[in-house]
């Protein structure tokens, strides 16, 4: 299951956002390191069934079918509040770092409003610049990782020059662990001195730079959008920084408790709510409903919860979602469920890399793939689209 990391300073709604996302209860309070232990909870991403267009009813294995939308799940690290320093060991330091690089793809939660300091502290809304927030966090990982590979340097080229090593892979072995690929920082290296023995602690801090844009896309998350300072920060963010989602967590959490209830109809990702059992709103809730209305889903669209998740795969991961199945004219796997899984794959996978993706076993005994929807065999080097169709034909 893909991984997504939820960061940020202490109390600027990451937990929130963690809640609001996965509909799970972790524990928030305005204090730092509320969060100790990353959190692991599984999220949803969104995309349209192909069950409608194809005029079927489907019944998922792995993921779920609400009204032709297909809710397919990863997994979401609710990791410890970050502090500057923490390269060094201040705060959580390397334990937050370390649970951070277990997954693919990191979201940013910034406090928009400028209420909370750098120490995460409550302040005067307005007060503090949250574009400080940005620059710390690529600091404090970049820094974390030049200090790898900058700690056996000296001792690395020489082995390096006496053995005719890999430069990449050499680095790659340092990061071990970090989900960073060989690709990755051959990437990250061809804007960086051809001769690493000239390398110079500039040089090492771009290819972190590099290495980290590459591997570990980042998506800010700039929430309590709907706080008056907030709009302003959020236009000077989206000036500087590429990939910004004005979120409000909190009013995600309040519109789900609400459906849930029953008081209102609400899925995740709707940029308006209808009120069920408008008697059944006391006053505070039905005053809440109609803030949340004004300044966050008229204002923006959503809450933004949804979109940061959406964002997050389909954009900065640049992944489709593929439906494998047996049959190819019924669209159901071998126990007769129709469109059974939605796999999500990296834009540009062949048939062959999606048969990997369902089970070894598959990949391995692969022989060719059928398109269901045109009902004819595809080339081996199809480059496979959003929603399609495919039965993987298999020997023996």
């Amino acid at each position: 299951m893909l991984q997504i990391a939820v960061t940020g300073k202490p109390n600027v709604g990451k937990s929130s956002f963690f809640n609001s996302a996965t509909s799970s209860s972790v524990e928030m309070a305005n204090y730092p390191f509320t969060t100790i232990d990353a959190n692991k909870a599984v999220a949803h991403v969104i995309s349209e069934c192909p069950c409608k267009e194809l005029g079927v009813t489907c019944n998922p294995r792995n993921s779920i079918c609400i009204d032709g939308k297909r809710l397919i799940p990863v997994e979401l690290i609710d990791v410890a509040g970050l502090v500057p320093g923490a390269h060094e060991g201040k705060g959580l330091g390397n334990k937050f770092l370390d649970d951070l690089m277990q997954a693919k793809v990191l979201i940013h939660v910034i406090d928009a409003s400028g209420s909370t300091n750098a120490e995460g502290q409550p302040v005067e809304p307005g007060s503090y610049d949250p574009l400080q927030d940005l620059e710390f966090m690529e600091h404090e990982i970049v820094m974390w990782m030049y200090g790898i590979l900058n700690r056996n340097w000296s001792r690395l080229v020489r082995k390096i020059e006496a053995e005719k090593l890999d430069i990449s892979k050499v680095i790659f072995d340092q990061l071990s662990g970090t989900g960073i690929s060989v690709e990755d920082i051959i990437e990250a290296k061809r804007s960086i001195e051809p001769d690493y023995t000239k390398w110079e602690e500039e040089d090492f801090i771009q290819l972190t730079k590099n290495i980290l844009r590459i591997a570990k896309p980042m998506l800010i998350v700039a929430n309590k959008a709907d706080l008056p300072t907030a709009k302003e920060n959020i236009a000077r963010i989206r000036e500087k920084f590429p990939n910004v989602i004005p979120t409000s967590a909190q009013s995600e959490m309040a519109l789900v408790k609400a459906a849930e209830s029953g008081l209102i109809k609400y899925t995740s990702g709707d940029s308006d709510f209808e009120i069920l059992k408008e008697d059944e709103l006391s006053p505070a809730q039905k005053n809440a409903l109609i803030y949340i209305k004004e300044n966050i889903l008229d204002e923006y669209g959503s809450t933004g919860v949804q979109e940061a998740l959406n964002y997050a795969i389909f954009d900065l991961l640049d992944m489709i979602v593929v439906y494998p199945v047996e049959d190819e004219h019924k669209y159901t796997d071998q126990k007769g469920n129709v469109l059974p899984d939605g796999i999500l794959i990296k834009k540009g996978s062949v048939p062959r890399e999606l048969a990997y993706k369902v089970h070894t076993d598959i990949g391995d005994k692969f022989m060719h793939a059928v398109d269901a929807r045109k009902n004819m065999r595809i080339s081996s080097e199809y480059e496979l689209e959003n929603n399609d169709v495919i039965s993987i034909i298999t020997r023996g």
